[in-house]
């Protein structure tokens, strides 16, 4: 292989709460994707461990040898990884509910031992997504929402992320919709998250249907038109619409693309959604259409690898 070429390379890496995903792209190569479910939770080593153990096959698919992340081959220039957890400007975590395991983790340092040979930034997973999906939209003022194991999200004004990585990201999951609501994994009660991530979503299916329902069980459900499918349903789709609703009476994005896992998969999720921030916009306010994200369950690792081209 051509070591010119594999000097080039940019990868991205989207950190997530049940799995971590790679994309590898380079000029004159097709873009190359892999991913892997984390292990039972045990501790931010073991954790690191795994990921070594990842970013050593993916080296050595790229031609450059074995090693668990310490090596220097795999010729990686930048590094990007979008990150579900809350980063201090240091690069230590402060909180990340899904895996607390990591909370106190040098991450900047643990990074530059699994990249030793390229430049590495970090950036919340919702901004990066909300970058990704505005440039393959072609606006440069979007609202962009991501919905799986959690809820995420990100604001682009002019093409650059709101407010900006140094000022904190933008925490649309953690916007309270229900004052008394269900207990979020932040320690408030009723934040978007709590309410309309997938796993809240399934909670609240099989509470309605008495019994445990699967991611799949719910959209066969859903697609059946069963009673029980489609209230699960119709409630996150209304938390997000109120959260939607407020940040357009705020910052008036042009444009609202909703994506992630969850909402890619779930038949009519997005348009329920859209149905209820129509209902609930007020005559003369602000408002946007919302739309489908146009990347998918790709936008953060999308933009992860935005972020790893700019380094």
């Amino acid at each position: 292989m051509d070591r010119t070429v594999r000097t080039g390379r940019h990868l991205g890496v989207d950190v997530g709460g049940t799995k971590v995903a790679f994309r590898v792209e380079s000029e004159g190569e097709d873009p190359y994707e892999v991913s892997f479910p984390w292990n039972e939770r045990h501790s931010a080593t073991a954790d690191l461990a795994q990921l070594a153990d990842a970013v050593g096959g993916l080296r050595a698919r790229m031609g450059g040898g074995t090693g668990t992340g310490a090596g220097t081959g795999g010729g990686l220039r930048a590094v990007g990884v979008a990150m579900p957890a809350t980063v201090d400007p240091a690069g230590r975590v402060l909180a990340w509910p899904s895996r607390p395991e990591w909370t106190g983790l040098d991450l900047a340092a643990a990074l530059r031992v699994l990249f030793p040979e390229a430049a590495v930034g970090w950036a919340d997973d919702g901004d990066l997504g909300a970058l990704a999906e505005a440039e393959a939209a072609g606006c440069d003022r979007l609202l962009y929402l991501g919905v799986g194991t959690g809820v995420g999200g990100g604001f682009v004004a002019d093409g650059a992320i709101c407010p900006g990585t140094a000022r904190g990201s933008f925490e649309i999951g953690h916007v309270v919709v229900e004052r008394d609501g269900a207990p979020c994994v932040c320690g408030r009660r009723g934040c978007v998250q709590a309410v309309a991530s997938g796993p809240a979503t399934l909670r609240r299916a099989s509470r309605l249907r008495g019994t445990e329902v699967t991611f799949e069980a719910l959209r066969t459900g859903v697609v059946q038109g069963a009673p029980w499918a489609l209230a699960a349903l119709d409630e996150a789709g209304a938390a997000l619409a109120a959260a939607v609703v407020g940040v357009h009476e705020l910052l008036h994005p042009r444009l609202t693309l909703i994506g992630g896992g969850f909402a890619e998969g779930m038949p009519g999720f997005v348009d329920r959604v859209a149905r209820e921030v129509s209902r609930l916009a007020r005559d003369g306010g602000p408002g946007s259409p919302v739309r489908p994200a146009v990347l998918g369950g790709l936008s953060s690792l999308r933009g992860a690898c935005a972020l790893a081209r700019s380094l």
